[in-house]
């Protein structure tokens, strides 16, 4: 079985067809490369080959992109020069993209063939890459298919040409978008940016670009860096123009970034200094720096995940062996926020949805909440009013219990009492069929305990979705200790169908993410106390590659839910409780009425707009800055170890059954380091002798909180790794 295949017509057009077998959509494999390049000389050195187009089998998608793990073998392989290997690979496929891009011409560009790229959809990563090195790139108008470079969002960029091609192309400032952000387009939208060059009826594809190839030139497939006298769209870096463009280009990188993802800096560098050289030159250059971010422990553990391990968990990685458990009618408990993201995001998915709320008024604005979002989308054209209605069909606004009758899967989403729960859980569960799965939308509470208002606690399972639903990417699957599999698979199932990447944990308190999200923000407050001044916190975090500082976190999260989680938390642990120091600024901070952004004022001031001004002066006037404060270092590391040990605590405590959950988990939830891969990765990448190293001199200087699990000190005994010890089913990339 071949992953490429080709007809040559009789009209002349070779057609070049890239099938994987087995995929849904094509995945560039070595192989697969070595194949495409066979065809290619074929095709080249056959005289009664005109012209060739390359496309696709697949219907709806050209291709998705590299496999990731054959750029990790042509590092193994290399031995004890991977670098070498690495960099002997890379250059081995921007040769073959340099004879489909030179298609046959001498060295006055004259005599050889056109070379065009058909897609009937998605194109990504090496999926645009061997189109921009093809002379004319037609798409199909597939409102669906999308078409960019996304390599930036898992730790590194694109390295088989389409960094040189796509700035030479465009222009630096033009490519950045879709470069330095990863933004992907629809095919009008790539056409207006210049990516592609025709986009034209899906059945009329082929057509047009035999056409087209039957009808070019030699002018027409000539490349503008291969002519003389070529310029840089925009101007290249010595230019005054192109000067200011790299000039904006790096300060935004480094204010966006802070310096902690290595491949925006190396991409950035790839693209200014492949600015200042010949074509052939400014590829070699892209190789390095992408051989450079390759060698980085960064990128590997970005890779494995947010792209090996997030895409097994959507698969269903540690799904029960239990029938499909697809949900086909869902209630909803509670129309708030949290329930109007989930009916929302379910209806898109194609659920029918019950909305209930206690009264109507209440229901009808959960369900307005779906219209709003949705007229959101059709302004910005991501969404038609037949969708609207088609998607606002299918919610049902009422609060009547009766209408859950033939629902599969029940979600609570009702106020964190547990009184408030048992009694919706009841009555819900009153009206729903004997076999529906109850789910409840809980942050904190004990599932375990929850499940006592149902008789079937095996049917009982936590849904934890993280706010905003529509935009948070991950949902945190709870299971009680009756929870039974097909409630698990259940909920894996539903996840699976709204589009999300689920982890599936054990109950304990605050789970796995609240977990360990608590002392990040705990930590931050710990060092007002002590005097460590607020930006130094919060821009130590944001320089470690966090969205937000802790103290801007518990601003946005709200300053009162933090106080009264720790009154919770204080009374279930009784003497055991270990952050009255934090408890001592929240309560007072609570007391001032400084509730966080949603009251105009917490750690932050805020205008009428909600807009933060500044840290709050009176931070500073209770806990005044001590004058010696602490190396940037420190105060990461503090920020740093308060989560990641207790990640690891919640593998010890079987909390956490599999460490690719909580490495995903962590970077989906809170946006732990994404740079790092997550916290047992970044542990791994410290090596657990030095992480024991200083756990041990943070516990001196600032408490017991930091002392090594007896899990990380074992391995740090035996040198071992989290991925070595614990990863048989997620190994590096």
């Amino acid at each position: 079985m071949t992953d490429f295949e080709m007809d040559k017509g009789a009209d002349g057009v070779a057609v070049i067809r890239w099938d994987v077998p087995g995929k849904s959509m094509n995945v560039m494999s070595r192989e697969g490369f070595t194949e495409l390049e066979t065809l290619v000389d074929d095709a080249l050195a056959d005289e009664g080959v005109k012209g060739i187009v390359i496309t696709s089998g697949k219907d709806d998608s050209f291709a998705g992109g590299m496999d990731l793990n054959a750029i990790a073998r042509m590092r193994d392989e290399a031995g004890d020069a991977p670098a070498q290997g690495l960099f002997d690979g890379v250059m081995g496929m921007h040769a073959i993209l340099r004879k489909i891009e030179r298609a046959g011409m001498d060295d006055k560009n004259r005599g050889g063939k056109p070379i065009a790229a058909a897609l009937p959809g998605t194109a990504l990563g090496i999926g645009l890459e061997i189109p921009l090195a093809c002379h004319r790139i037609f798409a199909a108008d597939n409102a669906s298919a999308k078409i960019g470079l996304p390599e930036i969002m898992v730790g590194i960029f694109p390295g088989a040409g389409g960094t040189t091609r796509l700035v030479r192309k465009m222009g630096a400032m033009a490519a950045s978008p879709l470069l330095l952000e990863g933004k992907l387009n629809d095919p009008k939208k790539a056409k207006s940016a210049g990516v592609v060059d025709e986009v034209v009826p899906a059945d009329e594809l082929l057509d047009k670009a035999r056409a087209w190839v039957l009808e070019a030139g030699d002018k027409d497939i000539v490349k503008p860096w291969d002519e003389k006298g070529y310029k840089m769209p925009g101007g290249a870096p010595y230019h005054p123009q192109g000067f200011m463009t790299f000039v904006g280009a790096s300060a935004m990188v480094n204010g966006r970034t802070q310096g902690a993802f290595p491949a925006a800096k190396a991409l950035l560098s790839a693209v200014y200094e492949g600015a200042l050289v010949p074509f052939d030159t400014a590829l070699k250059i892209e190789a390095r720096w992408f051989v450079n971010v390759l060698m980085n422990p960064s990128s590997s553990a970005m890779i494995r995940s947010l792209f090996i391990n997030k895409e097994a968990l959507e698969k269903g990685a540690n799904r029960p062996d239990a029938p499909d458990q697809r949900v086909q009618k869902l209630g909803v408990l509670g129309a708030g926020m949290m329930g109007a993201g989930i009916a929302l995001v379910s209806a898109q998915a194609g659920m029918e949805v019950v909305l209930i709320d206690q009264d109507q008024a209440a229901a009808d604005k959960g369900r307005a909440y779906t219209a709003d979002y949705m007229d959101k989308g059709i302004k910005r054209g991501k969404a038609t009013e037949e969708k609207k209605v088609e998607t606002l069909g299918r919610i049902t606004a009422t609060t009547d219990y009766g209408a859950l009758n033939g629902c599969d899967l029940i979600i609570e989403a009702v106020f964190e009492d547990p009184a408030v729960k048992a009694e919706v859980t009841r009555k819900a569960l009153a009206e729903a069929g004997g076999d529906c799965i109850f789910a409840t939308n809980t942050s904190t509470l004990p599932i375990t305990d929850l499940a006592k208002a149902s008789d079937t606690p095996e049917q009982f399972i936590g849904i934890h979705f993280f706010s905003p639903v529509e935009k948070m990417q991950l949902v945190e699957i709870i299971k009680g200790k009756q929870t039974g599999d097909r409630a698990v698979a259940k909920a894996l199932d539903y996840v699976r169908q709204i589009r999300k990447t689920p982890i599936a944990v054990n109950d304990a308190r605050f789970f796995y993410a609240n977990r360990c999200i608590i002392p990040y923000i705990n930590e931050g407050i710990r060092m007002v106390a002590e005097g460590v001044t607020p930006p130094l916190i919060d821009n130590a975090a944001r320089q470690l590659g966090f969205p937000v500082g802790p103290l801007q976190l518990v601003d946005e999260t709200s300053i009162e839910l933090g106080a009264k989680i720790a009154r919770a938390t204080k009374a279930a642990m009784g003497d055991d409780y270990p952050d009255e120091a934090v408890d001592e600024v929240i309560f007072w901070m609570e007391g001032e009425g400084r509730l966080g952004r949603k009251a105009g004022a917490g750690f932050f001031d805020y205008d009428e707009k909600g807009q933060r001004q500044g840290y709050w002066p009176g931070l500073a006037e209770r806990y005044p800055p001590k004058d010696d404060q602490p190396e940037l270092i420190e105060v990461q590391h503090r920020l740093m170890f308060a989560q990641v040990l207790e990640a690891v605590r919640a593998l010890e405590d079987g909390v956490l059954e599999d460490i690719r959950e909580g490495d995903v988990g962590a970077i989906l939830g809170w946006g732990f380091a994404p740079w790092s891969g997550g916290p047992f990765s970044w542990l791994d990448i410290l090596g657990a002798p030095y992480a024991v190293e200083r756990c041990d001199a943070l516990a001196g200087r600032h408490g017991r909180r930091f002392d090594a699990p007896a899990l990380l000190r074992e391995m740090a005994e035996k040198n071992e790794t989290f991925y070595g010890r614990f990863g048989q089913h997620a190994q590096a990339a």
